[in-house]
């Protein structure tokens, strides 16, 4: 319950991080760091309006895409605090809870007929489908590192002990950070700004909502920011006291905000070619962190 409640706050002003961030490296003073939450509030206050050519299934996604990052976030331990729902295995559901949601929205998209809408969701399915062996193999790693599958057991039990396993740690940090970017269709993948349909992804999924289900995807883009921040956090930090913890827990959610809103400013979008080999790129890495894992445990002599 931990977790769950620190992520939430931490999505209060993650975005805004980002956004400020941006704002500064550009020489503007930019928006306040609650002016995101403000936007999503606004958008709940209105009604969604819906097209004839729509089903259930457009107005449902929203919600079935909140409810399973919310799913998803129920698995994140906190420290020495287990999360809601914790089993072994529990990683595989945390990844399946998002695909369905991902999933719902793609069938969304699909279902208003728009081609564009449809090109964005095909994209959207390439990405995700790239990006995911990247977080299995991450995730596979620690848990042969730890000999336990479930995420509670295994930052409990997660133990740097030399600079191996400290630069495996980092690596499966920065490996989860860009995933986040790739699963939220930021930059370098994506430019959340952009109005030019033929090269957006995320953004023109959702053409066609509005109102109270366009702030609810929007919140749910900042919970999954947020969540993520606690993974890299879990991995960073591992087992500690809530005294000691919670601090460093909005630490690096801060700091994982201040990379995202550095490398949005700094990186050009790729062109949409290039964005498979980069995302494919991130399993590269990720064989690093597996193959640094064995050589942690002595498995190369």
């Amino acid at each position: 319950m931990v977790s769950f409640v620190l992520i939430i706050l931490a999505s209060f002003f993650f975005l805004g991080v980002v956004v400020r961030v941006k704002s500064l490296t550009s020489g503007r003073k930019g928006p306040g760091i609650m002016q995101p939450i403000r936007d999503i509030v606004r958008l709940w206050k209105k009604g969604s309006v819906y097209s004839v050519t729509t089903s259930a299934i457009f107005k449902i996604a929203p919600t079935i895409y909140f409810s399973s990052i919310v799913m998803a976030i129920l698995t994140i331990p906190h420290g020495k605090l287990p999360g809601l729902i914790s089993f072994e295995g529990d990683f595989v559901m945390f990844a399946y809870a998002l695909a369905l949601g991902k999933f719902m929205m793609i069938v969304a998209a699909l279902d208003t007929g728009s081609s564009f809408e449809g090109m964005g969701a095909s994209r959207e399915a390439l990405f995700g489908m790239l990006a995911e062996p990247a977080f299995f193999i991450v995730m596979g790693s620690a848990a042969l590192f730890t000999g336990h599958t479930s995420f509670y057991e295994i930052f409990s039990s997660i133990n740097y002990g030399s600079y191996v396993s400290y630069m495996v740690g980092f690596l499966s940090a920065f490996v989860l950070a860009l995933i986040a970017a790739v699963e939220n269709s930021r930059m370098p993948v994506d430019d959340p700004k952009t109005h030019l349909e033929l090269t957006m992804v995320h953004e023109v999924m959702v053409l066609d909502h509005s109102g109270f289900d366009l702030g609810t995807i929007m919140y749910s883009s900042l919970l999954k920011f947020a969540m993520y921040g606690a993974l890299i956090f879990n991995f960073l930090v591992g087992a500690a006291s809530l005294y000691v913890s919670i601090p460093l827990f909005f630490g690096v959610q801060f700091c994982f905000a201040v990379f995202i809103g550095l490398l949005e400013s700094f990186m050009a979008r790729f062109r949409m070619s290039h964005n498979p080999q980069f995302i494919f790129l991130l399993t590269s890495v990720s064989m690093l962190i597996f193959f640094g894992t064995l050589l942690v445990m002595g498995k190369f002599n």
